[in-house]
């Protein structure tokens, strides 16, 4: 049946879905429109907030641009190579090469968001070589483990809600993960999508005659035979020795980092794919010629990162987000609110596409909704935490990275994302409710 569901959807969704770029800006009419007519603001008055939000993701905007490439510099290392290439080798058909990738996934972005959005792409990219597979599929298949991100190691909101200080303690106190991500419900969720998504992803395998195969361009061995040394400049850039030392620095530091009680957070993350890509890549010309293709990945990242913001800005400055909020709230009862919560929080997304920013934004009204209500506080944080990493599959701010690994438009995953996303919203919408 889901593959017949995902026959129409990427078809609908390679006429029609346009660009990335285009989408966003569409986005930006679209809220912008929204927020005159449900808020009553002034275009002028729109107009301003967008202008003075434009800018506020450009520290995020560089972490992630640092996602893309700190990973490719890594995964294209030697030793990285030949460790997902064995790990590849145990595909041995198209149905296999579609769960692993989404298992691999899905472990991966449990454990932190940004290792998950890297991993899954490169591994996406090596089973290609490996395996006669439809490399939309594979690709979407990997992209589609990240919607379990929120419930997960990483997720921002029930890190926030669990650390000393955080803006709702005085509301709610100090909720410890045992309560959100340790909950038996949310790991009840997260092992059932474990289940579910790499069946449902296996499900969605077009026919051989529709299967699509990845661009042998895609595929090309980008490791070129070393010039011979002639100057000592080139003798720099192929000797060892400066890299083992600032490469063993970085470990030192990581090691140090962990040891004191470091978080791994998306900095830390990219801090050790950079030095553990240093360390695997032996030389400075092998480093940067990985770099030079990692980088080709990243324009989409560059523009369109500042859009979003100024989409977050009209969002929450003009009040829109809080009134759609209010209205879900207004329609629940204590045992639907995480429901409802989670449905509100999967809309915003589309706008927010940021997990603590969209909790700032939803929790002055979701939370006193909550105890007004006599609703579990702790499962309407995690309610609002899936709905903002469920809708991830529709919006494509978050696929850029990869899709920028994996050489693929957004159009050509996200007919299978659709599916997904439909897939997802039920056993997590029916874990909110039930368990």
């Amino acid at each position: 049946m889901l593959r017949f569901l995902s026959r129409p959807a990427t078809r609908l969704m390679e006429r029609w879905l346009p660009d990335p770029f285009i989408f966003v800006l569409v986005l930006t009419l679209v809220a912008a429109v929204a927020a005159m007519l449900v808020q009553a603001q002034t275009p002028l008055a729109v107009i301003q907030v967008w202008g003075a939000g434009f800018w506020e993701l450009l520290s995020f905007s560089m972490q992630m641009l640092l996602v893309l490439v700190t990973g490719f510099i890594l995964a294209s290392s030697p030793p990285i190579r030949k460790l997902l290439q064995g790990l590849a080798g145990i595909a041995q058909s198209p149905g296999s090469a579609i769960i692993l990738v989404t298992l691999v996934s899905l472990v991966a972005s449990w454990l932190n968001w940004g290792f998950g959005l890297v991993v899954g792409a490169i591994f996406a990219k090596e089973l290609a070589r490996k395996v006669r597979v439809d490399y939309r599929l594979l690709v979407a298949a990997a992209y589609s483990g990240f919607v379990i991100w929120h419930g997960g190691l990483s997720g921002s909101i029930p890190l926030t809600i669990s650390t000393v200080g955080h803006f709702t303690e005085a509301q709610i106190g100090i909720v410890p993960t045992s309560d959100t991500i340790f909950a038996y419900w949310n790991l009840a969720i997260v092992v059932a999508l474990f289940i579910v998504v790499p069946l449902a992803n296996r499900m969605m395998m077009p026919d051989e005659a529709e299967t699509v195969l990845i661009d042998p361009a895609l595929l090309r061995d980008d490791e070129t035979s070393a010039p011979p040394v002639t100057t000592p400049a080139e003798w720099m850039e192929n000797s060892p020795i400066l890299m083992w030392i600032i490469g063993l620095a970085g470990v030192v530091w990581l090691i140090y980092h962990f040891i004191g009680g470091g978080a791994l957070n998306l900095n830390v993350v990219n801090f050790l794919f950079l030095f553990l890509g240093i360390l695997f890549h032996g030389t400075p010309r092998s480093l940067l010629n990985a770099l030079g293709e990692a980088v080709k990945g990243g324009a989409g990242i560059v523009i369109q990162f500042p859009f979003y913001a100024g989409i977050m800005a009209i969002m929450t400055q003009t009040g829109l987000a809080t009134t759609l909020s209010e209205w879900f709230v207004s329609i629940s009862t204590a045992e639907t609110l995480p429901f409802w919560s989670f449905i509100a929080a999967g809309i915003v997304n589309i706008f927010v596409p940021s997990g603590g920013g969209q909790w700032a934004v939803q929790a002055p009204v979701m939370l006193p909704a909550a105890a007004a209500l006599g609703a579990d506080i702790p499962r309407v944080a995690m309610a609002v935490a899936w709905g903002d990493a469920w809708t991830n599959l529709l919006q494509p701010f978050w696929a850029l990275p990869m899709l920028g690994i994996a050489g693929l438009r957004a159009r050509d995953i996200m007919g299978f994302c659709v599916v997904m996303l439909i897939v997802t919203g039920i056993v997590i919408g029916c874990g909110l409710l039930f368990l």
